[in-house]
């Protein structure tokens, strides 16, 4: 069963030896590499999709960067990694949150599960995305990305929510307001995104300016991009709260009947 604690800083007596870096310290590591990987996965997909004259290069839909090969291998196999990252980043989260919960009771236990289930569900869908291609399996990719965005969008929402819950103990004012922005950002924006999607008649990657549904492609995109990388740098800010902690794996042996 894991375990969430504090951790004790690495500092040997005598104030020598070794110092772990910021991005690694405690659980540290688990956000920073979610954030770096999903950054790498959204832009080096579009590089390649550019580079291969498969989209135009002012503002493309993401998943348009993974629709052909050879960038939709990469597209699929790096979003599946983030997808699991989002998951194993989200449980982690919620682990310190109950043992936080457990020391001031700042929230109902069942709105961190709550919170747990919905953005669980939000890398289910990001899964669904790298694994059915869009010009594959049109209708099955968008159920898939409309249940990661809206999924994602509540999340850190739910998520700000339980940051304003739990100060001053356990959240700064700064990073409440710095959340509460990036949720905001996230939520305008994903309105459009769908709405402008719903208007569009066709599938298709290969867009040029002039053609019908070009403005609704066009914002639907830019829109796209907003939402995502408010995710993006939404996680940066779990940073700090997951070098504080650990979390152990206790593995017991049963005697076989």
């Amino acid at each position: 069963m894991p375990i969430a604690g504090e951790r004790q800083p690495l500092i040997p007596k005598g104030g020598r030896g070794w110092m772990p870096c910021a991005f690694t310290r405690g659980v540290a590591f688990i956000p920073t590499l979610l954030v770096s990987w999903s950054s790498a996965a959204f832009i080096i997909s579009y590089v390649i999709a550019v580079l291969c004259g498969h989209v135009e290069p002012l503002f493309p839909y993401i998943s348009d960067t993974g629709a052909k090969p050879p960038e939709s291998g990469i597209f699929g196999f790096m979003i599946n990694v983030s997808a699991f990252l989002g998951a194993a980043t989200m449980y982690t989260k919620y682990l310190i949150i109950k043992k936080q919960n457990d020391v001031t009771n700042f929230i109902p236990p069942y709105f961190n599960f709550i919170t747990l289930i919905i953005g669980v569900l939000g890398c289910v869908g990001m899964g669904i995305v790298a694994s059915f291609q869009e010009l594959a399996v049109p209708a099955v990719h968008d159920g898939g990305a409309l249940v990661a965005f809206l999924s994602g969008v509540l999340y850190i929402i739910l998520q700000t929510v339980i940051s304003y819950k739990s100060r001053p103990q356990w959240s700064t004012l700064c990073i409440c307001h710095i959340r509460l922005a990036l949720s905001l950002m996230a939520f305008v924006a994903a309105i459009p995104m769908i709405a402008c999607a719903s208007l569009i008649s066709i599938t298709k990657i290969d867009w040029n300016p002039g053609e019908k549904d070009y403005m609704y492609h066009f914002v639907s995109a830019v829109c796209e991009w907003i939402v995502a990388f408010g995710f993006v740098f939404y996680f940066l800010t779990f940073i700090k709260e997951f070098q504080r902690v650990t979390v152990r794996i206790s593995t017991e042996m049963h005697d076989s009947v």
